[in-house]
């Protein structure tokens, strides 16, 4: 017979059952568990974060990101698509050039934050 695991505190002692409810009641539904998964997951992409990295101080077009990155500006653009999609990256058209830049403030610490904690 297999018995339920017991959740223990960081110290083994038992939590208390209005203390593990409030545990329970304070996680986000799995939507937004899935959709904060599916973030990561695009971080978790070498040549977007370099690509990200490259939009960390200044707007750049298709051609220039694919020259700092070392990439085809068609592979550039595929990755520039799912950036987009998970609204990392944003654009603007200026006559037939598109020039893109992180989206918002959130993007620049998250990447700040990131390589901050792999520089430790």
């Amino acid at each position: 017979m297999v018995q339920p695991e017991i959740p223990l505190s960081v110290d083994g002692q038992l939590l208390d059952e209005q203390t593990l409810q409030k545990l329970q009641d304070d996680l986000p539904n799995d939507e937004v568990l899935y959709d904060l998964a599916e973030l990561f997951r695009v971080f978790g992409d070498t040549t977007r974060i370099k690509i990200l990295y490259a939009l960390f101080e200044s707007e750049l077009c298709v051609n220039d990101i694919a020259q700092v990155v070392g990439l085809s500006q068609s592979a550039v653009s595929h990755q520039l698509r799912l950036l987009k999609a998970s609204k990392l990256v944003k654009f603007r058209r200026e006559g037939k050039a598109m020039y893109y830049s992180l989206d918002d403030d959130h993007v620049r610490s998250m990447i700040a934050l990131g390589m901050e904690h792999v520089e430790e």
